[in-house]
């Protein structure tokens, strides 16, 4: 079966061809729809459709200098993405997405550039339509961030970047903007005790996260309950399902969002490209 890689000039162009395609698994698809969403006057942006018989089978978004990001797609088609990435971009610095393609991509990246593969995070996507509030609620209450905290989220955020392993928007002003939509919010015991924040909007649903507990306040219940008041927010707030990516090295996090009633939908992984194979 022929496969064609269609690039689009523009975010709006690729989700007209994509739409109906990606929505069929939105809560699968919510980092493309959500990146392609909001991906305007970015250089060197690719947003590309994987067609056979004229038909979407698969997408490919990058806004440089990230990871290519993948959506699932035959394995077949993953040949001809590789060679019109290649003729895009000199290089890479990893691929993220569905465990088969994504794997797949990355090795016949490697193969032709030289480089190696490395695995830095297995994850599950869940995602939610109605929330169970944890049977132990902690004391405390949620709030929206203020400008008065911009330095404890700033600082929050890079926590959780580097222990998440993750590449983050995190400037000052790119935080002090989500704190002015009402995107993140802090669970209130005295004194902030829990960060979570949503965004990556798709048509229907929202993307929770980040979400952090500095150390000296894990185990006590503030998690749980910051993650359910946020997700009951967006549900009420129109949202017809919330979304989220847990590491699956981290049984904590992946049974504490299953009992607030978030469920599977797949499993991605983020593998980043290093120079040799000694490295990886």
């Amino acid at each position: 079966m022929h496969t064609r890689i269609v690039r689009h000039g523009d975010p709006e162009s690729f989700l007209r061809r994509a739409s109906t395609w990606l929505l069929r698994t939105e809560a699968e698809n919510n980092l493309v729809l959500g990146i392609a969403a909001r991906a305007h006057a970015i250089d060197e942006l690719y947003v590309a459709t994987v067609e056979q018989d004229g038909a979407v089978v698969g997408c490919a978004v990058r806004t440089p200098p990230r990871k290519l990001l993948l959506t699932r797609m035959p394995p077949g088609a993953v040949d001809a993405l590789a060679i019109d990435v290649a003729a895009c971009f000199d290089a890479l610095p990893g691929v993220h997405g569905p465990p088969a393609a994504a794997r797949e991509f990355a090795r016949q990246w490697c193969e032709r550039h030289g480089c190696a593969a490395r695995d830095e995070m297995e994850q599950r996507v869940y995602a939610l339509r109605h929330v169970q509030l944890p049977t132990r609620m902690p004391p405390g209450e949620l709030r929206f961030a203020t400008e008065r905290e911009l330095g404890l989220v700033v600082s929050w955020i890079a926590c959780f970047a580097d222990e998440a392993r993750v590449e983050l928007p995190a400037s000052r002003e790119q935080i002090a903007e989500r704190i002015a939509a009402q995107q993140l919010a802090l669970w209130w015991d005295e004194h902030p005790r829990t960060l979570a924040g949503y965004g990556g909007r798709s048509p229907n649903g929202v993307r929770i996260g980040p979400v952090y507990t500095p150390p000296e306040w894990r185990g006590r219940g503030y998690g749980g309950a910051c993650v359910a008041a946020m997700s009951r927010r967006a549900l009420d707030a129109g949202a017809e399902f919330c979304c989220l990516y847990t590491d699956l090295s981290n049984p904590t996090s992946n049974t504490l969002y299953q009992r607030l009633g978030y469920t599977p939908v797949c499993d991605a992984i983020d593998i980043r490209f290093v120079e040799d194979a000694a490295a990886a």
